[in-house]
């Protein structure tokens, strides 16, 4: 029994770890704090991807923040701005205004309209493709093209 504590401790340990390396590896200029995010500011400038949780140990968190971490220049290529938001007590405006419960994953337009949520970590490829998709991001396709 001991032997098997231990190892969860372990494994637990190396969790938390491991979402704190994964989210030093994100470049600084796509991290936001979410304590001081305010979507107006990002209107027409960036796309948010915002990752809640409940806590920073929670094992969801962690993935997701090593898959952005993992394709980062694919997020900066859509000028996309990570927010982390891990601590519910904080009751931040983005927490209050989109109502988390646990681990969320959302992907906001540079418009300010919410595209996506999903209660599951996904890789940098799906939410490119979702990006990729919207209106906004086939106009800047165009114009590059241009």
């Amino acid at each position: 029994m001991i032997r098997v504590l231990s190892i969860v401790i372990a494994v637990f340990s190396a969790g938390t770890l491991y979402a704190e390396t994964a989210a030093k590896t994100l470049p600084q200029e796509m991290l936001s704090n979410a304590e001081e995010a305010d979507l107006s500011l990002f209107l027409w400038t960036n796309r948010l991807v915002i990752v809640f949780a409940d806590s920073a140990a929670d094992p969801r968190f962690n993935e997701q923040v090593a898959l952005l971490a993992e394709r980062s220049s694919e997020l900066a290529e859509r000028d996309v701005k990570v927010i982390l938001d891990t601590d519910p007590a904080a009751k931040t405006a983005l927490r209050q205004k989109f109502r988390p419960r646990g681990f969320m994953l959302m992907l906001v337009g540079k418009d300010g309209q919410v595209y996506l949520r999903k209660p599951l970590p996904w890789s940098v490829r799906e939410i490119s493709r979702s990006i990729d998709k919207l209106p906004q991001r086939q106009q800047e396709i165009r114009d590059r093209r241009e």
